[in-house]
């Protein structure tokens, strides 16, 4: 890289970007275009603490030659890299969408790998004024209106009051000649569309439309940010039930939901329209137990008035913390978490598996573990997780449900008192959940 005197503008654009604080190691991520070279470029310039990172998608032949040129400019300008390319096939949908989805996973293991406190991302004032118009022309909200955020979580984008022409000065001050990705001019994208055909076709009838467009999304940053801090202190004050968060406008509504979403590991952004008006429509008048399927695994549901968002049961962690067994002599007793089961059975906890069934106490002839589940409303993201207890092969209790009415105690023989800690209701994977204060679970809001 040929030193000269680097443009100010886009150099004090990142100086004076409040969203780095002076210490903090910083993951930059580079795709080898203009944007992210200029920005690793002028944050080394800077003197921050950086590593950058590459991810290669294996979409197109020859993508590892830009995976080359970015080992080498970093190697040029003394910056660590991590490197990374696609081994799986892409998931489902389109092809951006399932990249843009690998590519983050790439970038959280990346930023772990290189202990960095933040991800800075490349995107501009183009970026995000193509964002609003695809947002407004599929149909958005405020959220939609304010198009990328400049930050959220770890990740920053500190070049976003940098527009693009900006971005090439800077590199042809610098003498680099970036990589030019052939998909951003491919209309087949609906992002190339709006970048060649619709923004400049707005342009030529409307000069500066480009520039009021991104004055609204501004305006909308504020008030979205406004109606996230709400959301954020709604879900920690724990206090909103299902009735109340359905009588929230919508985009607060949704923006509890997202909250949900990511304190239960969720990736943001990581809903979808869709996903939030399904959940919303459960929220304001779906029946208790049922719920959606998010992103990651996550499942919204609703139990009485519980709200949650619960994170797939870890099953090897399911063994290795089995729940222990307590069973000593009784002659009989009231606590409602144990049961009485005649003696002589040898008792072992285990967990769900298929064909188990059971001829529960009080009920009419043999059941099917699953349909005991079910009647019981147990969400069916807990009901491989629950604990069982069985004497031998035989199912001899389901706690806080059902027992063997062959096994139970019968009047005036001796017993054994049978107990197990934790109990279900504390037992299951990491769940996000607002409920009304001192609602017990399976109330109906």
């Amino acid at each position: 890289m040929q030193r000269k005197h680097l443009p100010d503008r886009l150099i004090e654009a990142i100086r004076r970007c409040e969203l780095i604080q002076p210490g903090r190691r910083v993951l930059v991520g580079v795709s080898g275009g203009p944007d992210s070279t200029a920005l690793l470029v002028a944050m080394n310039e800077l003197g921050f603490d950086l590593v950058a990172a590459h991810f290669d998608h294996a979409l197109r032949a020859g993508s590892e030659e830009v995976a080359v040129q970015v080992r080498d400019l970093c190697s040029g300008l003394g910056v660590p890299l991590v490197a990374g390319r696609r081994e799986s096939p892409l998931p489902r949908g389109s092809v951006q969408a399932g990249a843009r989805s690998l590519r983050y996973e790439f970038l959280e293991r990346a930023r772990a790998e290189a202990g960095a406190d933040l991800v800075a991302l490349a995107h501009t004032a183009d970026d995000l004024v193509e964002g609003v118009v695809i947002h407004l022309m599929r149909g958005c909200g405020i959220a939609g209106l304010r198009g990328m955020p400049a930050s959220r979580g770890a990740y920053v984008r500190p070049l976003l009051t940098v527009w693009r022409s900006e971005v090439v000065e800077f590199l042809e001050h610098c003498g680099i000649t970036a990589y030019q990705d052939p998909a951003n001019a491919d209309l087949k994208f609906t992002r190339a569309r709006v970048r060649h055909e619709i923004l400049p076709a707005l342009e030529r009838d409307r000069p500066g439309i480009g520039r009021r467009f991104y004055g609204a999304a501004i305006r909308a940053s504020t008030l979205q940010e406004a109606v996230e801090r709400e959301a954020q202190a709604l879900v920690d004050a724990g206090t909103p039930t299902r009735s109340e968060v359905a009588g929230l406008p919508e985009p607060l509504a949704a923006e509890l939901m997202k909250v949900l979403y990511a304190r239960a590991g969720g990736w943001q952004p990581g809903l979808s329209r869709a996903h939030l008006s399904a959940m919303l429509r459960l929220v304001r008048g779906g029946a208790g137990g049922r719920g959606v399927d998010l992103p990651r695994g996550r499942r919204f549901r609703i139990v009485g008035s519980y709200m949650e968002v619960i994170a797939p049961p870890d099953l090897g962690a399911r063994v290795e913390s089995r729940p222990r067994l307590d069973v000593k002599s009784c002659g009989g007793c009231d606590d409602s978490n144990a049961v009485h089961l005649r003696r002589g059975e040898r008792l072992h906890v285990g967990f769900r598996r298929p064909g188990l069934r059971m001829r529960p106490s009080g009920g009419l002839g043999s059941r099917k573990l699953q349909d005991i589940l079910v009647d019981a409303r147990v969400p069916r993201e807990e009901r491989d997780s629950w604990p069982l207890v069985f004497a031998g092969d035989r199912l001899a209790w389901v706690p806080g449900i059902a027992v063997d009415a062959d096994l139970e105690r019968v009047a005036g023989e001796p017993s054994v008192h049978v107990a197990i800690s934790p109990m279900p209701d504390c037992w299951g994977p990491k769940v996000a959940r607002l409920r009304a204060p001192n609602s017990p679970r399976g109330e109906s809001s």
